[in-house]
Parts: C-alpha cells; structure tokens; sequence
C-alpha cells in the first residue's frame, strides 16, 4: 500500500511572543496490495448536507479510486480488481445501505457511486455497522474501512462504540472529512479513526479538493511499503526548534535553527504501521498575526511513495504597545511657485521646556485579563553629590486586555520633560544628566463585592 497517511499537526492554535509550541508529525505504511489482498469498503456520506457539488466531487473522487485499486491489483484497467482484492460501497444518511457486497467488478462499483442521492440525517453508527457486516470474518485478507462525512452524528447510537469493536477485529479505519459549514467533529473523526489519530485522519475545507484527496489515498494503498525514508522540515523563519520530545520509531536530527530531518529505515512492508515524530518549537522573529509553521516539507523514499503534510497555522500575539502621550501635530508649509522666501504665522506656540524630553517604557509582568491597572511613574534627578531633586510624576490607568490568559503588557512612550537647571547639572549647557525612576502598580478592578446588608 505504500503511504496511505500523512499528516502534520500543531498542540496550540495561539501562543504570546516568545512562547513555544509543540509539532507532531505522523505517517503511515502498508505493504504492496497487489501482494498483500485487500477488502476494502467505501462508507459514503450522501446526508442533506452533501447536495449539489459536494456529492458530484465524491462521486468523482471515489470512482477514481475504484479506479487506481483496479490498476494496482493487476497492472491494467481491465475493470476487474485483481488478485484477491475486493471494494464494496456502503452509504449513509439517516440509516446506512449496503449499496454492493465486497465484489471485483468496477463496472458494479461504478454504477453504485453513480446511484447515490443526498437528503437525511446523518447515522455513523449504522453507517460503521453495515461496512463491518460485509467483511468475511474467515478471510486473512486485509480489512480496510474508508469513511467520508461531512458532519455531525444527528441520528442512531454511539458510533464510537462500533468503530472500537470494528478496529477490536483488525479492521483498519481511515477517516475524511470535508469542514465546509455543517460543523465536522475532528474530534470524533480521530476517536473513530486508527491509531495515531494523526495518520489515519484528514481533512479538506473545500469539496473540490475530494477527488485529489480519493486518488491520493488510492495511489499510497497500491504501493509497497517505504523503505529508507527520508522527511526534511524546514520551520518559517519565525521559529526555532528547540527540541525532540518523542519519536516512534527511526531517527531525528536537527540539523539548524529551523531544518529538522526524520530518517526510517522501513515502514509498514510487512503490516499496516504508523510512526510520529514529535518536536518542539519556540516563536523568535518579529511575526505577529496569523503564521504559518512551515516554510517547506520535503519526502522521499526509494518506492517513490508521495507523502503530502499539511501546513498548519498559528496564531501569535505580541505586546500592543499603549502610548500614553501622542506626538505633536505637524504644521504644513507650502512654498508656491518661484518665490525664494515665505514669512508663515504659525499661531501660539507654548513653551513646553528649555531641556530635553525623557521617553521611559515599562513591561508590566503577568496582567490577568479583564482587569485595569493603575500605574505611577516618580522621576528624579540625581547630582554629582548624588542628591535627588524631584522632576515629576505621571499616574495612569492602563486599560484591561481580553486575552485568554494572563500576558506581559508593555506601556511605551512616558514622557517627562526636564528642563536644564544649572545647579544641578553643573554650569553648561547639554552635561551629562542622571536620573532615577520608581514604579508603583496595581490592579484597579477586582473580585470583590460587598455584602448588600446595610450596617444601621
């Protein structure tokens, strides 16, 4: 079967500056269907919500599997599956059917995908049940399940249930599910698929990409198993890896700040076998908003097998610095034409100082969220004697943050304005000036409510 299972996952959807996250990737390998036989069923998702081009892109998508099984059993499109191998179809929306037993002729297959009709709930109980019944508990062939949806269970039991008992028999599940807007449970898709969840789930967001997604899994099923593997992952820019947490099986090495290589020397050419890789990674550039992790992902092996990851994204949110004092308007002066000289009235300007301005910046630690905070600034000036003269103090109120969790909130742009005086200073202009600054800060809100029994 060769890859039948790729995939590549992130454990956060949102991180703060500088924070790190962990990334796991997850293959998977079985031998060579032509000489390892295979029963293979097609559960369908053919519910309301699959209507209109949904059901016409599956369609498409799973005759084009029925169509490389074909090739892959015996080396020609001779519209029979070949040596040993079988494929049935089961469909479902409010109950499943057995749309054809486990049968050879592509011709039959064919005409049962083509019969299909959206409309009903959607039973994936029923659906894991009637595809379990049609397997030959006598048979030492291969079980295979294949399950599309596109949505939630609204009808029938538990299908967890059933799913556990078909993979208690030996039966491998593989699970594809199209997002779209019907409210997909990635979760159970991952409950009911085979273990690592990671390498027998995927997922598209778009109904036009089922038939790549169908012929993909064909072509990885019809190849032997992998041997000398070889997955090079280089991170984006943004991030570093920092670390190998846990492996499966094979080797990892990192060769720099971003590259890590994943090295196996064989992989499911006896049985169906999953590996992981999984490493950590840490935020280091200047990237905010939605990143992607991957810059690039690169596999080979010497079957040739193709091994498609997907590239997930994450969610970074850095310091919004809060100005507490805003730059001065400009005033526009325009010099029309040739004149060579111009007398503009810029109106009253005030006198701010007669020396220079500080700017300070503070990072207030760990704010919960939803609460204010009241800071104070104290600024003194420190003589040669090393005698402190007050030059101001400023308070403020820092508005709450809505994150999830408590974050650093930095408060940029305090200005103080510090005019010369020549006994401090010393008696020039522009000297060497020194200074000392004291910080006070507290929460303004808290979970505290009186009692509402008044005290007479």
């Amino acid at each position: 079967m060769g890859i039948v299972n790729s995939n590549k996952e992130i454990n956060k959807a949102k991180i703060n500056c500088k924070e790190t996250f962990n990334v796991k990737l997850s293959i998977t390998a079985a031998p060579d269907i032509a000489n390892n036989p295979t029963d293979i069923v097609l559960v369908l998702d053919r519910s309301g919500s699959m209507t209109g081009s949904p059901l016409l892109n599956l369609k498409n998508g799973a005759k084009k599997f029925v169509e490389i099984i074909d090739e892959a059993t015996d080396s020609t499109q001779d519209g029979q599956i070949g040596n040993g191998s079988h494929i049935g179809i089961v469909s479902f929306s409010t109950t499943a059917t057995k749309d054809t037993e486990l049968i050879t002729s592509v011709a039959d297959l064919d005409s049962a995908i083509d019969n299909l009709t959206a409309g009903g709930s959607t039973n994936h109980a029923d659906a894991f049940t009637k595809a379990t019944e049609l397997f030959d508990t006598t048979s030492s062939n291969t079980k295979v399940i294949v399950l599309f949806t596109d949505g939630v269970t609204t009808a029938g039991s538990d299908p967890t249930v059933v799913a556990d008992f078909a993979k208690s028999q030996g039966i491998i599940i593989y699970c594809i599910g199209l997002a779209g807007d019907t409210g997909l449970d990635v979760n159970a898709l991952n409950d009911w698929g085979s273990d690592p969840d990671s390498a027998y789930v995927a997922i598209t967001p778009d109904d036009a990409e089922l038939e790549d997604l169908f012929e993909e899994l064909a072509k990885n099923i019809s190849n032997p198993g992998a041997t000398n593997i070889v997955i090079t992952d280089t991170l984006n820019s943004c991030f570093k890896l920092t670390g190998v947490i846990d492996i499966t099986k094979g080797s990892a090495n990192i060769q720099n700040d971003n590259v890590i290589t994943w090295e196996i020397e064989e992989l499911g050419t006896t049985s169906s076998e999953g590996a992981t890789l999984e490493f950590s990674v840490e935020h280091v550039g200047s990237c905010t908003g939605i990143v992607e992790v991957n810059e690039s992902i690169d596999y080979e092996d010497d079957e040739g097998n193709i091994a498609l990851f997907a590239n997930p994204t994450i969610e970074i949110e850095c310091d919004t610095p809060i100005c507490i004092d805003e730059c001065p308007t400009p005033v526009d002066i325009e010099i029309i034409g040739c004149n060579d000289t111009l007398e503009y009235d810029a109106g009253d300007l005030y006198m701010y100082s007669l020396g220079r301005i500080l700017e300070l910046s503070v990072k207030i630690k760990n704010v919960c969220p939803n609460r204010r905070v009241a800071l104070a600034v104290m600024l003194s000036e420190v003589d040669a004697n090393d005698v402190e003269y007050q030059r101001g103090m400023k308070t403020m109120v820092i508005p709450a943050h809505y994150n999830s969790s408590c974050k650093d909130v930095k408060v940029e742009c305090i200005k103080f304005v510090l005019p010369e005086e020549l006994n401090v200073g010393g008696y020039s202009l522009c000297n060497e000036r020194n200074f000392k600054a004291r910080f006070i800060v507290h929460y303004i809100d808290n979970d505290f409510c009186c009692c509402d029994n008044q005290v007479l």
